[in-house]
């Protein structure tokens, strides 16, 4: 059924909320993840103090990691390459070149792999399409760009079919 795809294995408040010692135990070796209102505002021009230390941890537990956007090369560059991060700007997510290209890039599986984004209609659905652990995280900023704006009206129809059919195993404390 296509609105199970919608839904994310969990739900988090933020990124470092993510037990990555139980991510390890599950058997992941390598995050996906996704950039603007994910890791950091979509607005915000670089990494955040908390973003460089949380990319350490993630880096000293062994993960590896792609930031995997559908922004430009140049917003996406100018995050990733501080960090030391590869990136695959202009994604076109929720299709599913740029994820596989990703697990390549890291040499893993799908079963060794975790998606971690803030939107349904690109990160959620892509990453579950492929049969990967997701995780949707609350959008780091308020605010968005306008096609973002555009999917999360879609985001929140969605959400509401999944509540009536008890598929969201969450609160959420944002609408």
């Amino acid at each position: 059924m296509f609105l199970s795809l919608l839904v994310p294995d969990l739900h988090v408040e933020s990124v470092y909320e993510i037990d990555l010692h139980e991510l390890k135990a599950r058997g992941i070796k390598g995050i996906i993840t996704d950039l603007d209102n994910t890791l950091i505002e979509w607005n915000r021009p670089d990494a955040t103090p908390k973003l460089v230390q949380w990319m350490r941890e993630v880096e000293e537990l062994g993960f590896s990691v792609v930031i995997v956007s559908n922004n430009k090369q140049t917003r996406v560059s100018k995050v990733a390459e501080p960090l030391g991060v590869p990136y695959i700007h202009q994604a076109r997510k929720p299709t599913l070149a740029a994820f596989r290209e990703a697990t390549r890039r890291m040499n893993l599986s799908v079963a060794e792999t975790v998606v971690i984004g803030d939107q349904l209609f690109t990160d959620v659905l892509g990453g579950r399409r492929m049969g990967f652990y997701t995780i949707l995280v609350v959008p780091v900023a308020a605010s968005d760009g306008i096609f973002t704006r555009i999917n999360r009206m879609l985001e929140r129809v969605a959400l509401g079919w999944l509540r009536r059919r008890g598929m969201i195993p969450w609160e959420d404390k944002h609408e």
